[in-house]
C-alpha cells in the first residue's frame, strides 16, 4: 500500500513538472481563459445570449440532433406511457464564434457553460412530464464555431399502445423533436437517415429493455404547420416487442388448468354439494386472474384484446358447467322425492293387504263350525267370499313385487340427467 501511494504521488509529481516546463516554452496564451477572453463571452455576453448565432436574419441556423437509447424503463400500459432514459446530441453553427488555433498553442476546443451560448428552444411533443434531472452544465465550442451540447433525459411520453395480441404485441412509439418558435425560414434539422447504423449505436449503448425487446429504431424529418408557422420536425419510431414467456407461464397457462380441473370435476360423483363447492372455488380463482388482467390493461382500448376473449371463453365454459351440475342435482333430488311418495303409498297398500289376510284367517277358523251347523247356501257364500279375498291378496303381491323392481331402477329424472 505504501509502495503503491509513494509511485502515485511520483507520477502526479511528473506530471505537474511536465506541465509547467510545457506552459514555460509555448508561451502565455496555452489556456482557456485566453480563448474565453478572445471571444469577448464575458464582456459582451448578450451578443451570444439574446437572438439566433446569424450574422444575417435570412441565414438559417443548421441543427444536426441524434438521440440513443440507454434503457427502456417502463411501458405502462394502463395510462399509455412510455419511460426511457436517452442521450441527446445537438450540434449548430454558432457565426459569431471564431478563433485561429495557432494563435492559442493549438487550442481548437473550450468547454463553456451552457447560460454564456444562444441554445436552440428543443422540445419533445410527446412528453408528459418535464425532466427533473439538472440538464448538462456545459458545451463544447469548436474553433470554426460549432457548438456541440450533449445531455441525458430521463423521459415519461405518451404512446399509443395497440393491446389487441397482448402478450405477444409490438409498440410503436415515437418521440418528437421541433421547435417551439422558430420556423423553417430560421430552423433546419441535419439527421442521419440510415435506420441500421442508428439500430445498431442504439443496441450497443443500451443497457435495460425492461420487459421489452428493441426492434427497430428509425427516423424521419417531416414538415408540419404548428399555430400558423412552418417547422421542421424530427420524428424517431421505436419498435419494440414484449417478452411473453412470464404471462404465458404465469397467467395463461393457470387459467387453462383451472378449465382443466373443472372438466376433471366431471368425474366426481353426482349428488351432495361437494362437487358444486369446488366447481365454485375454481370459477373464483379464475375470477381473480380477471381482476390481476384488469390492473395490466387500458380502459381506453378501442379492440377487445384476445387474452380477454380466451378469460370470457374460459370463464363463460366454466359458469355453463356449474349450471350443468345444479340442474343435474336438481332433477336428481326431484325424483327421490317422487320415489319417497310412492314408497309410503305402498305401505299403505300393504297394510290393507295385512287387514284382509287377517280377516281371511278368521273366516277360515270359523269355517268348521258353520259347516256343522250352517246351511249349504252359507258355507257355499263362504267359499266365494275366501276365493275372492285370495285373488285379492294375489294382486297385491303382484303389484308389492313390481314395486320393488322398480325400486331397484332409477328414476325417469335421474336417467335423463345420466
Amino acid at each position: 500500500g505504501l509502495t503503491s501511494s509513494l509511485e502515485t504521488q511520483d507520477d502526479l509529481d511528473n506530471q505537474s513538472n511536465y506541465n509547467q516546463s510545457y506552459t514555460n516554452q509555448s508561451g502565455d496564451k496555452c489556456n482557456y481563459w485566453y480563448v474565453v477572453e478572445h471571444l469577448n463571452l464575458t464582456k459582451n455576453k448578450d451578443k451570444f445570449t439574446m437572438s439566433r448565432p446569424v450574422k444575417h436574419y435570412e441565414w438559417i441556423t443548421l441543427i444536426y440532433i441524434e438521440m440513443k437509447i440507454y434503457a427502456i424503463l417502463d411501458v405502462r400500459e394502463a395510462d399509455q406511457s412510455f419511460i426511457s432514459y436517452m442521450w441527446i446530441n445537438m450540434q449548430w453553427d454558432n457565426e459569431f464564434i471564431e478563433w485561429n488555433p495557432k494563435e492559442f498553442c493549438g487550442l481548437s476546443k473550450v468547454l463553456v457553460p451552457r447560460e454564456s451560448l444562444w441554445m436552440p428552444d428543443i422540445t419533445i411533443e410527446e412528453m408528459t412530464e418535464k425532466d427533473k434531472n439538472q440538464p448538462s452544465p456545459f458545451v463544447s465550442v469548436k474553433y470554426n464555431g460549432w457548438v456541440d451540447y450533449r445531455d441525458d433525459k430521463f423521459m415519461i411520453s405518451t404512446c399509443k399502445m395497440k393491446i389487441f395480441n397482448f402478450p405477444f404485441d409490438i409498440q410503436t412509439c415515437h418521440l418528437t423533436f421541433r421547435s417551439i418558435l422558430y420556423s423553417d425560414d430560421e430552423f433546419y434539422f441535419i439527421v442521419n437517415n440510415n435506420s441500421t447504423e442508428i439500430l445498431k449505436d442504439s443496441l450497443t449503448n443500451i443497457r435495460m429493455q425492461y420487459e421489452w425487446e428493441l426492434c427497430n429504431m428509425s427516423v424521419t424529418r417531416n414538415h408540419e404547420l404548428n399555430f400558423n408557422i412552418n417547422q421542421t420536425v424530427v420524428v424517431y419510431t421505436i419498435t419494440m416487442k414484449r417478452k411473453s414467456a412470464l404471462y404465458v407461464v404465469n397467467f395463461l397457462l393457470p387459467v387453462l388448468f383451472f378449465l382443466c380441473l373443472d372438466f376433471a370435476s366431471l368425474l366426481m360423483p353426482t349428488g351432495g354439494g361437494e362437487k358444486i363447492s369446488f366447481k365454485i372455488t375454481v370459477l373464483l380463482a379464475v375470477t381473480v386472474m380477471q381482476l390481476i388482467l384488469i390492473e395490466i390493461l387500458p380502459f381506453t382500448s378501442s379492440r377487445i384484446p384476445l387474452i380477454v376473449i380466451y378469460c370470457i371463453g374460459v370463464f363463460a365454459l366454466m359458469l355453463s358447467s356449474l349450471i350443468e351440475t345444479i340442474f343435474v342435482n336438481y332433477l336428481m333430488e326431484k325424483d327421490s322425492s317422487s320415489l319417497q311418495g310412492k314408497k309410503e303409498t305402498d305401505k299403505l297398500q300393504v297394510i290393507k293387504a295385512s287387514s284382509i289376510a287377517s280377516t281371511c284367517d278368521e273366516m277360515t277358523d270359523q269355517t268348521p263350525s258353520m259347516c256343522k251347523g250352517g246351511s249349504s247356501s252359507q258355507l257355499t257364500e263362504l267359499f266365494l267370499a275366501v276365493e275372492k279375498f285370495s285373488d285379492e291378496l294375489g294382486e297385491m303381491k303382484k303389484i308389492v313385487l313390481d314395486k320393488e323392481s322398480e325400486e331397484k331402477k332409477d328414476g325417469y329424472w335421474t336417467g335423463v340427467a345420466k
